[in-house]
Formats: structure tokens, C-alpha cells, sequence
């Protein structure tokens, strides 16, 4: 498995599925055109720019190329942006019935072997220690009031203007966004400083 600090940023639910056979890290859907309908997601691609980095990976297609250009809009041409690009082989993926409009092969068709070659070819700041990293669960999410209680938002607005990020964000963008950045250990530190910061409010 490759380990990877950047987010990694693909089209589909099939192409995310196909890296997590060889990634271990956060990945992120763009759901096709729908990015361009997503200002939550959109934030959290400009969030993780700035912090950990994006490795944008979609298909050799017209489809893909613009969904590139949209993120380097979205992310102000960020230096922290990597694209990598699959080659054009003509084929069609066994779950389609029909291959694409340009008749190519997107990155759920691509071989592992290809997949794992270029995101070892990352530099080095993108990747990080092959070891898996313990990850920031829903159950603490929930378990630490931030989500599934009568004043989670009120608590995830709190904890977002503390890392920085936009308020908006829901639990599930927020939570991939702390697995990204910041360690358990971290995420429950800036969690008890949510806590203090509620106990000081209550006492005035």
C-alpha cells in the first residue's frame, strides 16, 4: 500500500474504489460535473490544498480535462496541486455495457501495477510512511458531540474557525478534512479546546 499525505482527488465512486486496492489515505470524489454544483466540496478541495496538498488523478478525456481546469480554478492554481495523468489505451471497463464517448479507458480500467508506478513517482512531500495511520472515526466524531446532537453544529462551527476552514462544512466534509491534516491525538487536543471555549462562554 501507498501511503499517501495529499489528498488524492478522483471522478467516480468505481475509480475510488480501484485506489483504495493500492492507496492508503484520504480520497476524495468529485462525482463528475456535480464539483461544479459543490461549494462545500469545492471549500474542502481549497482547504486541503493549503494544508496537505491535492494529487488530482481523472481520466484522459474531455470530461476529465475540465474537471482538472475547474480545480485548479477552485484551488487559485495552488503549487501544492499535483496532476497525474493515466494514458489514453482504447478499451471499455467490464461493468460498462458501452465504452465512453472517446472510447478510452478511464482510471477504474488502468492496471494496478500503472496506478501504483505513478503515485510512486509523487515527490516526496506528497507521500509519506507506508505505515497505516490510525484514523478519526464517525463513532468520535459523534461520541465527541460533534455530530448527532442538538448542538453539533453549533460545536463543528467552532472547531472549524478553529482549524481555519469554512463553517459550512458538514460532518462528513469536516471529518475528512481532520483525517487529512491532523492525528487522533491532534483532532481530541482541538476538541478539548472546543470544550474550554464552550465551559468559558457558559460561565459569563
Amino acid at each position: 500500500m501507498i501511503r499517501l499525505e495529499a489528498a488524492l482527488v478522483v471522478e467516480g465512486k468505481y475509480d475510488r474504489m480501484k485506489l483504495k486496492e493500492v492507496v492508503d489515505g484520504v480520497i476524495l470524489c468529485t462525482d463528475g460535473f456535480r464539483l461544479f454544483k459543490d461549494p462545500e466540496k469545492c471549500a474542502l478541495l481549497r482547504a486541503l490544498a493549503d494544508s496537505v496538498g491535492l494529487v488530482v488523478l481523472t481520466d484522459s478525456d474531455a470530461a476529465g480535462l475540465m474537471i482538472r481546469n475547474y480545480i485548479r480554478s477552485v484551488t487559485k492554481n495552488s503549487p501544492n496541486v499535483v496532476h497525474l495523468y493515466i494514458p489514453q489505451i482504447v478499451g471499455k471497463e467490464r461493468r460498462k455495457a458501452h465504452p465512453s464517448k472517446e472510447g478510452t479507458l478511464g482510471v477504474e480500467g488502468m492496471e494496478t501495477t500503472l496506478l501504483e508506478a505513478l503515485l510512486n513517482a509523487l515527490p516526496e512531500k506528497a507521500r509519506a510512511e507506508s505505515a497505516a495511520s490510525p484514523k478519526i472515526t464517525k463513532q468520535m466524531f459523534y461520541e465527541d458531540g460533534f455530530s448527532g446532537q442538538a448542538n453539533s453544529g453549533a460545536r463543528r462551527k467552532q472547531l472549524a474557525r478553529l482549524l481555519g476552514v469554512p463553517e459550512y462544512l458538514s460532518a462528513n466534509a469536516l471529518l475528512e478534512y481532520l483525517n487529512a491534516v491532523y492525528t487522533p491525538q491532534e483532532y481530541r487536543s482541538l476538541a478539548q479546546q472546543v470544550y474550554a471555549a464552550e465551559d468559558v462562554k457558559s460561565l459569563k
